[in-house]
């Protein structure tokens, strides 16, 4: 009987309300999802009882009525381990309910497979040992190609078949692991929580070694039949000339990458491709000359890419993570001039805006989070957390 109880829809409803506004009061959440004060009232004191929520009081408002409380994750609630890999470090966050870290490290590799392998192993490792079971999902953003937790390339490290179920501690078997590509956690991040919320539909741009990216449908990642939906930098948008990582003749990456950013400034193609962006973009913004004229082409190229996948792809908005909003901060002009030349004539007006994304770089870390709460906010995930004694 306590098991049906547990997938009533309001239950998961109202536990989302809190995740996305934690402090939101009972009586906002129960206008928010059409509930009567009663049914709410019975309903937090459920999720109270299982350890999910913590009613607290809430700051006067000077309204009449009886006081509302406000509604806060448990301080003993479940958790989820997110891992973010990207070419040249890594990043462990644990996290509450409402996107609180509580415990987190870091560390920078070599991008050696195996040693990154063991050194987010380890931390997930240390995080299972101090919080147990509390931990309902564990997630990891990868900078490649993901099928079904395995990781089929990623380009700029030359990682192939990686398994990531490596990553999960052997003694959290039972717990759930999710793998997937970081621009694509990055996009879900934008729409669950970020820069999109509110769009059915919307196109994530991730720009650092080069650019990738993710259609987000309904809070849902378009990952097509191998995965590999998303790699918009493989689309035939740059030199036909030049031959990308991946194999292919004329991809977008090889105009938007570190080395085509070397050689627009007259370096050689450097070690670390997302910190040397990031530096002639600093530089651009300071005015310097050289940098500037790098940067406002590489918005061009952007505005133009991006115009061919709204063409193409027809969402409500455009977010771009990773370097992207310091691009189009220095280089914003840039990238909507060519945005609007590129637009099929129809969307003269009303054309899905670009945006900076929220979370910019750490977009992937808590993209993966996220996802791993999509899972714990289910029916099935509070079931899980009830008959582990939650």
């Amino acid at each position: 009987m306590e098991r049906a109880a547990t997938r009533s829809p309001a239950l998961s409803a109202l536990l989302a309300a809190v995740h996305a506004s934690p402090g939101i009061t009972r009586a906002d959440a129960a206008a928010e999802l059409g509930m009567a004060s009663g049914y709410a009232t019975e309903t937090v004191a459920r999720l109270v009882g299982l350890r999910l929520l913590e009613e607290r009081a809430a700051a006067p408002t000077g309204r009449r009525g009886r006081p509302t409380t406000a509604l806060h994750p448990h301080p003993d609630g479940p958790l989820v381990a997110a891992a973010a890999i990207s070419h040249d470090s890594w990043r462990v966050a644990v996290v509450e309910l409402g996107g609180g870290v509580v415990r987190s490290g870091a560390g920078a590799h070599s991008g050696d497979q195996e040693e990154v392998v063991r050194a987010v192993a380890a931390s997930f490792d240390r995080a299972w040992r101090r919080y147990g079971t509390r931990i309902r999902a564990f997630a990891a953003a990868v900078p490649g190609t993901v099928n079904r937790n395995r990781l089929v390339h990623a380009p700029n490290l030359d990682w192939r078949d990686l398994d990531l179920v490596a990553l999960r501690p052997g003694r959290a078997s039972s717990v759930a692991l999710l793998g997937g590509n970081d621009a694509t956690f990055a996009g879900l991040a934008e729409q669950r929580c970020g820069a999109a919320v509110g769009t059915s539909t919307a196109v994530h741009l991730y720009l650092d070694c080069g650019v990738g990216g993710v259609l987000v449908d309904s809070g849902r990642a378009v990952l097509g039949t191998a995965g590999a939906a998303g790699e918009f930098g493989h689309l035939p948008f740059g030199s036909s000339s030049r031959r990308c990582g991946c194999g292919a003749l004329g991809c977008w990456n090889t105009v938007l990458d570190g080395a085509a950013i070397a050689r627009m400034v007259g370096q050689p193609a450097p070690r670390n491709a997302v910190a040397f962006a990031a530096e002639v973009l600093e530089a651009a913004a300071a005015g310097k000359p050289v940098e500037l004229r790098a940067a406002r082409a590489l918005g061009r190229s952007l505005g133009r890419g991006a115009a061919g996948l709204v063409n193409a792809l027809d969402p409500e908005l455009v977010t771009v993570g990773g370097l992207g909003p310091a691009l189009l901060a220095v280089a914003g002009r840039q990238v909507e001039a060519a945005y609007r030349r590129g637009l099929m004539a129809f969307r003269a007006t009303g054309a899905p805006p670009i945006v900076p994304a929220r979370f910019g770089a750490d977009g992937p870390l808590t993209g993966a989070a996220e996802e791993g709460f999509a899972r714990v906010l289910t029916g099935p995930g509070i079931d899980e957390w009830a008959a582990l004694g939650g």
